[in-house]
């Protein structure tokens, strides 16, 4: 099975930067999209991809966050926001139930400058692992997006001067260990405990081309399916936002 995360960073831009050239010759089985920044009325994808089925969720405030994923198999039911008050505003999660799994996609909030809304991402994170962890007890989960995190410091180019900045605070970091410490697999690093490769850059003094970025985009799954997990590719060689696609191959 194929899955492909990416952050878009405004969907209405990407598609015009070459995002359904991407989308076709790939041809995954399911395509999870972050910060959308649109409404299903502005998007009309179906034309172009009549074999998926297509999943939003936009937030309240137009033009901004928003998740979407195109799959190629109907699910089972679809779930919307992580079932916790206060976090269903600015459509940062879509479940998807298969038979077999969870496919649950994921726009982790930003904690801003001098980390201004770390208070409320650490209530995100509660949140989301408490929902994740239901959905664990049930079946095994695959969850995927922008994390907006760097788990550790091989995670980005310069750890030393990021470290309380907004991705690679204390808090933040320890967020994402608690998640993994209930059950779940960091897919890239279970792979890969020592490639350094990132998913996010700057649009800021040419840090593409100088490749200073962050790995910030994950797939995140249940540890009992951890060794079906065949390959992550981090897709740095594809343009369209300042986060790449992350690609996932399992045997499910």
């Amino acid at each position: 099975m194929k899955i492909i995360t990416w952050n878009v960073n405004g969907i209405r831009a990407c598609i015009g930067k070459g995002m359904i050239d991407f989308f076709r010759a790939e041809d995954p089985d399911i395509f999870c999209l972050q910060e959308t920044k649109a409404q299903p009325d502005q998007v009309d994808l179906y034309a172009d991809f009549p074999e998926y089925k297509q999943y939003w969720n936009s937030a309240e405030k137009k033009g901004y966050s928003g998740t979407a994923i195109f799959s190629k198999s109907e699910p089972v039911s679809v779930r919307y926001n992580i079932d916790a008050e206060g976090h269903d505003k600015e459509g940062r999660a879509i479940t998807l139930e298969f038979p077999e799994f969870f496919m649950v996609t994921n726009y982790t909030p930003n904690s801003q400058n001098e980390l201004a809304r770390l208070d409320y991402r650490l209530q995100w994170e509660g949140a989301n692992r408490d929902y994740l962890k239901k959905l664990d007890a049930i079946k095994p989960v695959i969850m995927c997006g922008d994390l907006n995190v760097a788990h550790n410091e091989i995670d980005l180019k310069n750890p030393d001067t990021n470290h309380h900045n907004a991705g690679f605070s204390d808090e933040e970091r320890a967020a994402f260990s608690q998640l993994l410490d209930c059950g779940f697999t960091d897919s890239f690093r279970y792979l890969y405990p020592d490639k350094v490769e990132y998913s996010w850059w700057s649009y800021r003094m040419k840090a593409r081309e100088r490749n200073v970025g962050w790995r910030i985009d994950y797939f995140v799954v249940s540890n009992r399916i951890a060794g079906k997990i065949r390959d992550v590719i981090i897709r740095g060689d594809i343009q369209g936002s300042d986060h790449c696609p992350v690609t996932l191959d399992i045997d499910l």
